[in-house]
This record gives C-alpha cells, sequence and structure tokens, in this order.
C-alpha cells in the first residue's frame, strides 16, 4: 500500500496552529460528491456563504490520524487546509492497513 499512496498521492501534513507540524506525507484527497441538491448550494451564514467543501481522506497505517487532537489541520501541497471531522481506521486481519477521513475545507476570512 505504501508504494501506491508515494507514486499516486498527493504530498500533505498535519500542524497543530501551535508549531507543531508532521512531515510531509503522501495521502489521497477527494472532494465528496453529491446527489442530493442542497449540499450544491452551500450554506449562508452571518460571514457569508459557507460552501459546505467535504474531502474524503485516505491515508497509510503509518499516519494514526484518529489520534491527533480535534482541532488538527491537514494542509495539501496546494496550501489548502482542512480540519478532521471524523476518521477510522481500516484493518487487514487485526492490524491497520489504512485510515480514511472526512474532511471539511477552512474557508479563512481575509479583510482588505
Amino acid at each position: 500500500m505504501e508504494r501506491f499512496f508515494n507514486q499516486f498521492g498527493r504530498s500533505v501534513y498535519l500542524s497543530d496552529g501551535a508549531g507543531w507540524r508532521s512531515p510531509v506525507y503522501r495521502a489521497f484527497l477527494q472532494p465528496l460528491r453529491y446527489k442530493n441538491k442542497m449540499y450544491l448550494e452551500g450554506t449562508y451564514t452571518v460571514l457569508g456563504k459557507d460552501p459546505n467543501s467535504l474531502y474524503l481522506y485516505i491515508g497509510s497505517e503509518k499516519h494514526d490520524i484518529t489520534r491527533v487532537p480535534k482541532q488538527t489541520r491537514l494542509t495539501d501541497s496546494d496550501g489548502n487546509q482542512y480540519l478532521i471531522q471524523r476518521a477510522e481506521k481500516v484493518c487487514r486481519g487485526d492490524k491497520p492497513y489504512y485510515f480514511w477521513a472526512i474532511l471539511k475545507e477552512i474557508c479563512e476570512v481575509t479583510t482588505q
């Protein structure tokens, strides 16, 4: 599996916002596409439109994202940041095989 991640995955890393940062590693990120129209239009909040951008993460058994603190951010090679909404491990027999997660893209508010 590791060769598969290294060959086809994206570069990502985890950080906690207080200075800690994991080494860069490779994982898969894929937008979740919904068939229900309500997800296509986004949600309007006081600050504006929240696009509800959710992504599927699949990563190596070497990077257990089920154990990271709640506000840990995942950053991809384009600089996009995500919060982990839910994470689980998938086992092959009794050993972890890979980890999957649902990520929510962080939309920063900028003022000019």
